[in-house]
């Protein structure tokens, strides 16, 4: 493949004419593992949509394996924030993984081939054995490599994650994390996290989204980065050593 997996350029979005996201610029090229991090009411979720396809800029433009957003949808896989599953419906890990093999509805008739490639994507977020079992019965991190094998089964170039570990135990975060790294190895990855701690351990590039986009082509999260994206004091996550980092106006 020829030239970058995403390209965003001076993109502007507005919910009923208020901004969310100005003069945007992105590349994300293929191998990376981008983390895109950023206060809440930042733009994050909303930039994710753009790269998929959901949204258009009312500005710029977010093209995708060259293509404008929404026309490479069979390339990308997407494993959304807060999926959730009612314990009072009996739906199997199988039948949920199925799910992303049905582009005509949930309730295509599914081919011994689909089963297999089923069968595969769970082997290989370490959870065929369980794929009789309901989506109620299983931990957070259980759940959420369900989801991951369900964006994988449509064998995606790049996997976009919103919040993947927000209802998971520290352990199953970095259980997560290290799956998508080695995942990393074959699938173009961005993932929106607040876990900067883990994000520094595992990312390639770091993008700070508040409204505004500071890009660092490494995995390490800077002072700039942190007064665009969160004007207080935070904990900055170098090198896998915390550091305090200040405002303009001292702590607080």
């Amino acid at each position: 493949m020829n030239g970058p997996v995403v390209e965003i350029k001076d993109v502007w979005f507005a919910y009923n004419g208020l901004p969310v996201l100005q003069d945007v610029n992105l590349t994300v090229n293929q191998g990376d593992f981008l983390a895109v991090i950023g206060p809440n009411g930042g733009g994050k979720t909303t930039l994710m949509k753009l790269m998929l396809g959901l949204y258009q800029p009312i500005k710029g433009s977010v093209r995708i394996f060259g293509l404008p957003a929404g026309q490479a949808s069979h390339r990308l896989g997407y494993v959304p924030q807060d999926v959730s599953i009612k314990t009072s419906f009996p739906v199997r890990v199988l039948d949920v993984v199925l799910m992303g093999r049905a582009k005509g509805g949930w309730w295509r008739h599914y081919t011994p081939e689909d089963r297999q490639a089923a069968r595969e994507v769970l082997e290989r977020v370490e959870m065929w054995g369980f794929h009789q079992r309901r989506m109620a019965e299983l931990s957070g991190g259980q759940r959420q490599r369900v989801y991951v094998a369900r964006a994988l089964i449509s064998e995606p170039e790049l996997l976009l994650l919103d919040e993947p570990t927000a209802s998971v135990d520290a352990k199953g975060q970095m259980d997560i994390y290290s799956f998508l790294k080695e995942l990393n190895t074959k699938v173009t990855i961005v993932v929106v996290s607040h876990d900067m701690m883990a994000l520094t351990s595992f990312a390639r590039s770091v993008a700070c989204v508040n409204h505004r986009l500071h890009f660092h082509d490494a995995p390490e999260i800077t002072k700039d980065m942190l007064e665009l994206g969160y004007q207080c004091p935070v904990e900055l996550i170098a090198h896998g050593l915390p550091h305090r980092v200040l405002d303009k106006h001292g702590d607080h």
